[in-house]
Parts: C-alpha cells; structure tokens; sequence
C-alpha cells in the first residue's frame, strides 16, 4: 500500500512514508518479525502491541529525542570476514548488541536489527531517567489537576525506583503563569518535552512558546510581549503529559476518574470533529478531541471544545410553553402538542412554511421531511450559517449537517427563506415551524412579519427573538443530549450517542417530531434511532445499504455527499 492520501482538513500528516509492500526483518525481544521501512522503534513496538514509554515523541509532531524514555537496546548483524552478516541456525543474521542504549524515536529499523525492549540494562535506564526527571517535580499529585491522566504520575509508577535519593533543596519555579485567555502554566511540573512548543509552531504556524535559562532552571514561557492564545491551544493541554499545561475551564472542576466519557462528533461547524464528551451526574464538564484521521487527526478548535455551557445555561427552556392573552404560560406537552396540530390543520399547506435547521441530525430531518410529505408542505429552507474557516480544521459552513438536510432535500441554503419575510406580510405564509433551536428573525424575518402569523411553532433550546413572539414554544436537546448522525463538509457520514439527559421536560426533537407527526397524521411507527435508520435508508439513496452499526465510531466516507460550495451569506 502506498502513502495514503492527504486529507485536505489534515495538513499534519507529514510523517515519513512508509510503503507497507516493503518490509524488512528485526528481531525484537527475540522473535523475528518483519515491520515496513521507515518506521522507528517506537512505532515497531506499538503494532507488536509493546509499549517503549516515552514523554516528547509523538507521531503527528517532529522527533527531538529530549525526554530520554523511549532507551532500548540496539543490535546490529554480526559480519564475518567477508563483510556479510553471520547466520545463525535460523537463518536470520547474529546479533552484535551495542553497549549504550539508544532513544527509540530517533531511531529508524534497519534490515537485521536487533532491539530489546525490556532487558535489565533498559529497565535500569528508565528506572534513571525517572529518577532525573523527578528529582525537581513537586509531589504535588493530589491537587494536581492531570492526576489521573498524567504520564509522569504512571510511568513512575511503571517504571520508577519507588524513592528517591536526592536530599537537596528541589529547584523552584514560577506557577500559575497565565499564558493567554485560556491556558495556565506551572512551570515546576514541566519535564521540558516541548510537545506544546512544537506543536504551536509546526502546525497552527504560531510561534509564541519557548524555553529560557539553562540546566535545572529551563523554564517554558511565551515570547515577550506576546499570549498564547491561538484558536487551538487547548490541544497543547491533551498533549501535555503532565500537569505543565491546564484548561482554565476544566481546571480544579472535576477529577477525571469520575468522568463518564462518550463518543461524540463536535456540532459547532461543518467540520465535524471527534470528541469524547467527558460528564458526571447529567452535567458536561469537558469536550476532548477524538482520534480520526479522516477528519480531525488528533486536534480540534478551542471555539468547539468551549462551545457547551448553553446546556448549563440558567435561561434553558425545560418546559413548553403556550401563548394566551399576549403573553406566554407554561403547560404540559400534551397540549402544546395539541395546540400546535390545530393551528397547522386549520390552514392550507401552500401557507405553511418550515425553517428546518442543519444542526438538527439526519434521523431529525427524515421525521421532517416525512411530516412536510404528508401535510403536502413545499415551503421548506434551512438557516445559513455563514463561518470563518482557517487553514486547519474550522469550516466556512457554521452548519454541522448542512450535507445530511441537502441530501435529504430540505435545505435551499437560505436562498427560499429571504423571502418569507415578504409572504408572511402578504398573507401568502399563515403558518411557520422553526426546528433545531433556529431563529428566524436573525435570520432576516422581521418579528413585526411574525406577529402576523395565524401560527408560529418553535422548539428551542434557549430563549430567542423567535421564540418570544411563538404560539407554542417546545423545549429541545442539545448535541450532548441527544443520539443520532450527521453529514460533515467533506461528505463523511458519523454517527454519536447521548451523553446526558435533557433537563426537565425537554425532549430530543426527534421525539417531538415523532409525537407532533403523530397528532397531526397518526404515523407512529417509528420509535427508536434505529427505526428511523432503517426507514431511510430504505427510501434516501445516498444512505442505502448502510445500517447503524455499520456507521461505527469513526464514520463512513459518502460517495454521493461530495462538497458543495461555501454557504453564501444571507
């Protein structure tokens, strides 16, 4: 297999190529095994499922070898005479092991190898290295806001001697440094690994982090006059392997042990990163980035990582509400429901238009569309949602499903919309249905256009201008409170499971859309995700053949959902 093609939202995807055709023999803790050529020690060991420690390698980054590790012992063939490797009775060449140990990350395999990743003079090796790299870091675990993910904190426990012969006074350092908008530095936990100051400069180009002073003083630090407060910086807190870099969001909110964490897709654009949504007791504490190499690598944009506190928000609608006398009450469902069915019945479906949204999943837009099919309604549009891409991950499209509405034939890119304005004041449109929390006076309706409306129903998941001048006000789930897939830019199909509940008595919209369907029509088949997969994929081309589980957690490319051109601005 040759290299694989670069994805053109993965511009890290710079490692060395390694032609997996071509491989050559090592031997590794005894047992010859045969690896593809370009790839190091470190890597070798990982596909035998053996672990070689380390603090500075990682694989999206360049090699520095400064941490000292990833020591293994080295062979090279032994050579006769004749200059030709000896063969022993396997046929594979003798070893002739080199008395130093060498860094496995700068070390690239070479036919005949020999490497030991587990002999006394390696376990030695390490066992020094913890011990240097300790000598000066505080034990300050139990108030240390990585305990529990930090790698120092395991390998010494993996990989250390148990104690510690230094007696000395340990050097001090500064803490709490405030590195930029978001970032908190403590300089005495920092082993000097330099994944953040490569990182910064190699792939967001921003190059603020540094090292000054010498020996036992080195301390990390941002340039003079400059912050680090690049859209990705986060990323430098996940790979931070100890407790140097935190979150001023997340930092002292909760320990990490009591995260329940679950696979999601980020919702805040087109892009459609991996996340693992990291909750405790029905509450969101963090977004972490997800391993895909077809979408996100290993990285995401700080904007999405921080884009969840609405769900915390104290204005969240958690009940519906119904409006009578001017003014809005709250009620239960079964009469928002009902109220909100009469009011369409009572019109014709050529007045009646539907603001769909594509942040809503694609099982939320097939209940729509369903519902639309069977009112005979035509006049359906998405809001636009016009971003600001960069060259690395965030999208131009602030949609993240714009691909899955478009496919399901509900999405005109706004361009139907501009003009509902106009109708509605003309009386040709009596009745609007805003999903997906949207709000269609910032969208360019006037709210003067929509108090003329015979019927104006919304679910939502906070207070906006279209919900305060709404009939009936149906309270909806965010993306952490609901299960379903969406279609991201490049046309990668990706499914993702719910991580909390929703609060009070809002519902996810796909049950809305299933109950208000049922009170309007009488359809009530379906009842689950997976019914409603089943049904469209019976009946959308682009989606046949493929079943729920066949998604799987990382998605799968469509061939049919090639991307379009950037949303213009509404």
């Amino acid at each position: 297999m040759s290299t694989p093609e670069k994805h053109p939202m993965n511009p890290w995807n710079h490692d060395v190529a390694k032609d997996e055709n071509d491989l050559i023999d090592v031997q590794v803790d005894g047992d010859w095994v045969k690896m593809p050529r370009g790839l190091n020690v470190v890597e070798v060991a990982h596909r035998l499922k053996k672990f070689i420690p380390h603090y500075c390698y990682h694989p999206k980054l360049s090699v520095v070898g400064n941490c000292r590790m990833c020591l293994f012992e080295m062979g090279t063939p032994r050579l006769g005479p004749d200059r030709q490797p000896v063969l022993g009775k396997d046929g594979k060449p003798e070893i002739a092991w080199i008395p130093r140990p060498q860094i496995g990350c700068a070390t690239g395999i070479t036919p005949g190898m020999g490497i030991r990743t587990d002999s006394p003079l390696v376990k030695d090796c390490r066992n020094g290295v913890m011990e240097f790299l300790l000598i000066n870091h505080p034990l300050d675990c139990p108030i240390c806001d990585q305990a529990g993910e930090c790698k120092l904190q395991e390998y010494s426990v993996e990989y250390g001697t148990g104690g510690s012969r230094f007696v000395e006074n340990k050097v001090k350092k500064p803490k709490n440094v405030d590195l930029g908008e978001r970032i908190v530095l403590d300089d005495e936990r920092c082993i000097l690994c330099s994944r953040c100051v490569r990182f910064s400069s190699e792939l967001t180009k921003d190059n603020v982090l540094g090292f000054v002073n010498r020996g036992s003083h080195s301390t990390l630090t941002a340039y003079p006059g400059k912050s680090f407060d690049n859209d990705y910086s986060l990323n430098t807190v996940d790979i931070c392997p100890v407790g140097a870099l935190t979150s001023k969001d997340f930092r002292f909110q909760m320990r990490v042990w009591f995260l329940k964490e679950t696979k999601g897709i980020c919702t805040s654009c087109g892009t459609g990163c991996n996340i693992t949504i990291g909750s405790r007791e029905g509450k969101v504490y963090r977004l972490t980035p997800r391993e895909n190499e077809a979408v996100n690598s290993q990285w995401m944009c700080d904007h999405g990582r921080l884009n969840f506190h609405y769900l915390e928000d104290k204005a969240r609608l958690q009940q519906p509400l119904l409006r009578a006398a001017g003014e809005q009450f709250p009620g239960p469902w079964i009469d928002a429901l009902s109220r909100a069915a009469e009011g369409l019945k009572k019109v014709k479906p050529a007045e009646i238009a539907v603001a769909a949204s594509a942040r809503m999943t694609n099982e939320e837009l097939y209940l729509l569309k369903r519902l639309v099919e069977e009112l005979g309604v035509t006049q359906v549009d998405t809001v636009n949602r016009p971003g600001q891409a960069d060259k690395f991950l965030r999208s131009a499209d602030g949609n993240p499903n714009t691909r899955g509405a478009e496919l399901l034939g509900l999405s005109q890119g706004g361009r139907k919309m501009v003009s509902w304005g106009v109708e509605i004041a003309a009386g040709k449109i009596k009745a609007l249905l805003v999903l997906g929390g949207e709000d269609v006076v910032k969208a360019g309706i006037p709210e003067s256009a929509l108090a003329e409306l015979e019927i104006l129903i919304t679910s939502a998941i906070l207070p906006n201008a279209t919900t305060r001048v709404a009939h009936v006000v149906l309270p909806g789930a965010g993306f952490a409170e609901k299960t379903g897939s969406m279609v991201n830019f490049h046309g990668r199909l990706q499914r993702f499971t719910r991580a909390i509940p929703t609060p009070g008595q809002a519902r996810e919209d796909w049950m809305i859309l299933r109950d208000l369907r049922e009170t309007l029509t009488g359809g009530n088949s379906l009842h689950s995700i997976e019914d409603i997969w089943k049904a469209m994929s019976s009946t959308v081309a682009a989606f046949t053949g493929l079943s729920w589980a066949k998604i799987g957690d990382r998605g799968i490319q469509l061939s049919s959902a090639t991307p379009s051109s950037t949303p213009a601005k509404s």
